[in-house]
């Protein structure tokens, strides 16, 4: 997959905005309001992406692409996963990664349950 396809899937979403927030060699994706949360960060040799993921998926997915899919290159390891772009990912799986990592960032949060009154 090239840079260019990735950036366009990214940008298909709605509210995202992209920028350069690390510097120059990292194109940053992010969704949301308020600046948003990052959800795709790619970088500019056009090798690799990091993508938010699912934590079990992610263990899952470096078993099953040990040479294309890593733990996240300084981000949280268990729930961002480096992605080698040209590779033994197919690009159909790269998509899919990209929107669940949008998926993620823009889910609503989950209430959290309330505990009850000791009396």
């Amino acid at each position: 997959m090239h840079l260019d396809e990735l950036r366009e899937h990214c940008l298909s979403f709605d509210d995202v905005t992209e920028g350069f927030p690390f510097g120059p060699e990292v194109l940053v994706f992010k969704a949301g309001a308020a600046g948003g949360k990052m959800f795709a960060l790619a970088g500019m040799e056009g090798e690799t992406v990091n993508l938010k993921c699912d934590p079990e998926r992610a263990i899952e997915l470096r078993e099953e692409y040990p040479h294309g899919i890593l733990p996240g290159y300084h981000m949280n390891k268990k729930t961002w996963n480096t992605v080698v772009l040209r590779g033994e990912v197919p690009d159909g799986l790269i998509l899919e990664l990209i929107t669940h990592s949008y998926a993620l960032v823009t889910a609503k949060p989950k209430p959290r349950a309330k505990k009850p009154k000791e009396s």
